[in-house]
């Protein structure tokens, strides 16, 4: 099997970094080498930060956790779209609002507005109103559709966020890091692997390799759910309320995941340690 991962990433061209000279001097400890002034990303460390972030994807969906997928670049919009939608997860594929999650309760009145607009849709298909305001009406609903459609199941703050490019992302980690939601991502030799708690480094400019990583994750994914159903544990704790009573990182951020319902996540223990840290210790 780690045979068939390993020729499956190579084939996808997971090990084509940038240019040598965009490259970002973090990033060094990945590289391998370089060929015709592109870096060429050490595939060990890519098979590395893969299975870590599948067996903490896993542990985190097995003990009741939701993940969310972030990926609005072209090249990941459908991979992400196709392959998080089938195992049941949350993804984010048009942009990424600011305040997504650490103002999750304006998030979720939008939502709430979305199915009201739906509703009336349902309902007379906006006969009751006038041309002009079934044109606002529609327009509205469109656009709530089209930018939170893959976060719409999402009733309380993620146990952990994937996002494919941490530049292009950046929005999204920052306000994860904020929360103490532990990050995953998909790094090319121009990011910074400061930004996230488990890098995995590969081409993120291919949609070949994003789907191979992404199929990878889905997996992860649908393993933990298995364990969930077959745990008498598990079933318990979904059924559960989430507990809010842990420290948190700010009174800010205990308020907005307060008001989500979310649990405590692993990086948000005000012991002094880093969420990178956090994440390896629940993986070890």
């Amino acid at each position: 099997m780690a045979n068939t991962l390993v020729q499956d990433l190579i084939e996808a061209g997971i090990h084509f970094g940038q240019r040598a000279s965009s490259w970002n001097p973090k990033m060094q400890r990945f590289i391998y080498g370089k060929r015709n002034g592109i870096h060429i990303i050490d595939i060990k460390e890519t098979v590395k930060g893969l299975l870590l972030a599948k067996k903490y994807i896993t542990k985190c969906v097995a003990e009741g956790r939701d993940v969310c997928f972030v990926g609005t670049k072209r090249q990941a919009k459908t991979v992400v779209e196709t392959r998080v939608a089938d195992v049941g997860m949350h993804f984010v594929t048009e942009r990424w609002l600011g305040g997504t999650l650490t103002n999750f309760r304006t998030i979720r009145s939008r939502l709430k507005r979305l199915e009201e607009l739906e509703g009336i849709e349902t309902q007379d298909n906006f006969a009751s109103y006038s041309k002009k305001m079934e044109s606002q009406l529609r327009r509205e609903k469109d656009k709530i559709k089209r930018n939170l459609e893959g976060i719409r199941k999402m009733e309380k703050l993620p146990g952990a966020i994937i996002c494919i490019d941490v530049r292009r992302e950046i929005t999204a980690l920052k306000e994860a890091r904020k929360l103490g939601i532990p990050t995953i991502c998909l790094i090319d030799t121009d990011g910074d692997p400061d930004l996230v708690d488990i890098p995995i480094p590969g081409n993120d400019d291919s949609m070949r390799s994003i789907d191979v990583i992404i199929r990878e994750l889905c997996l992860a994914v649908a393993e933990g759910k298995q364990q969930r159903q077959g745990s008498p544990e598990g079933r318990e704790g979904d059924a559960r309320p989430a507990s809010t009573d842990g420290p948190r990182r700010s009174r800010r951020a205990q308020f907005r995941a307060d008001d989500a319902g979310a649990p405590e996540s692993p990086g948000s223990e005000t012991t002094g340690d880093s969420p990178a840290k956090a994440v390896a210790g629940q993986t070890e």
